[in-house]
């Protein structure tokens, strides 16, 4: 196996790979949703992403693939235990763990209650009479991504499940006779044509940020983007070794960016600027200020900068702020264009 198409050979959608790359530098940016035309390649995007990411360290065994750097309080198998009276006996008690790819899983539009958030092994409980928990997507997802292509067609008590999750970050089952609690902490992502529906506005509200792909509309694009999709076709394996060398830069960017997330200052005056651009835009809420600081300092990060500045929040303030703003009646212009005007009415042109 090849693998999926190389996410450094995407031709343009600039605005999407970023966005997606500021993601998987800060979790806590709340997901990406892409919403544009059939066949921009939204969905080869997203899955190219999870080849890039860098493995996550799991204990060994844990169905929900639990941190080893932080037990407590996280799935019931790998509580953290009474603490040692002795130093050798804390590290005889570190459970074992190994590195795995991070996960990226899919949840399909036809999928059951059942199998999103799992239920009682049959198997175990036909064959030896015990009751046990298989585990569902929500816990595969766990410190990884969600993805849902065509997310406005997902129906509506999986949006509702989804959107208790996605604020505890934490499932819980009862059902059957079962009572588990495990987390799920995960990226969201979705995709979608706004042509075949719009999006619940409650889900609407738990993806931090939002882009727009649209065709390409020049020649040269067009033809960059069918020559290099009949390469990888023709030649999935000699396609991949040609770009490898840019997909591990893209990795290394992402791991470095991770890293320094943490050191880069984000000043009052950065905070001042995002309030005040929340404000001239009119957005509901606080989560449009706490969602462009976070993605302000992923991107300074992933840029090598120490510091979130003006230009740095005039950066990333479309696709944090579009799918935030009211609709006005009175005013015809998309949402990208109202952020533009807020953006020169308090950063200046």
């Amino acid at each position: 196996m090849t693998g999926p198409f190389p996410f450094s050979a995407i031709v343009g959608q600039d605005e999407m790979k970023r966005a997606l790359m500021i993601a998987a530098v800060d979790p806590h940016v709340g997901g990406v949703l892409v919403f544009g035309d059939r066949g921009t390649g939204k969905s080869t995007t997203v899955r190219a992403l999870a080849a890039l990411l860098p493995k996550i360290r799991v204990v060994e065994g844990c169905p929900y693939g639990c941190d080893p750097a932080r037990l407590a309080g996280l799935c019931p198998r790998c509580e953290t235990p009474a603490k040692p009276a002795k130093k050798a006996e804390a590290a005889s008690a570190k459970p074992k763990s190994r590195l795995v790819p991070a996960p990226v899983i899919d949840l399909p539009l036809g999928a059951t209650e059942d199998r999103v958030v799992g239920a009682l092994d049959l198997e175990r409980a036909l064959t030896r009479g015990e009751k046990a928990f298989e585990p569902g997507l929500l816990a595969r997802a766990n410190r990884g991504f969600l993805y849902i292509d065509e997310v406005n067609l997902l129906e509506d008590h999986l949006v509702d499940l989804l959107l208790d999750v996605a604020a505890s970050g934490e499932n819980l089952v009862e059902r059957e006779g079962l009572s588990i609690r495990h987390p799920a902490r995960f990226v969201l992502i979705g995709s979608g044509n706004p042509e075949e529906g719009e999006l619940r506005p409650q889900l609407l509200d738990r993806f931090g940020l939002s882009v727009e792909v649209t065709t390409p509309r020049d020649l040269e694009t067009r033809v960059e983007v069918v020559r290099r999709r009949d390469r990888f076709e023709r030649d999935p394996a000699a396609f991949h070794e040609g770009w490898d060398k840019e997909e591990a830069k893209i990795r290394r960017r992402i791991e470095r960016a991770r890293k320094a997330l943490e050191a880069v200052e984000v000043p009052e005056a950065a905070y001042a600027r995002a309030s005040e651009l929340c404000m001239a835009l009119n957005t509901d809420g606080l989560r449009g200020e706490l969602t462009l600081i976070r993605a302000a300092r992923a991107a300074a990060a992933l840029d090598g900068r120490k510091q979130v500045d003006d230009a740095g929040l005039r950066g990333v303030a479309p696709m944090a702020l579009r799918h935030r703003l009211r609709r006005d009646p009175l005013d015809e212009s998309g949402s990208g264009v109202r952020v533009e005007r807020g953006l020169e009415e308090v950063f200046g042109a």
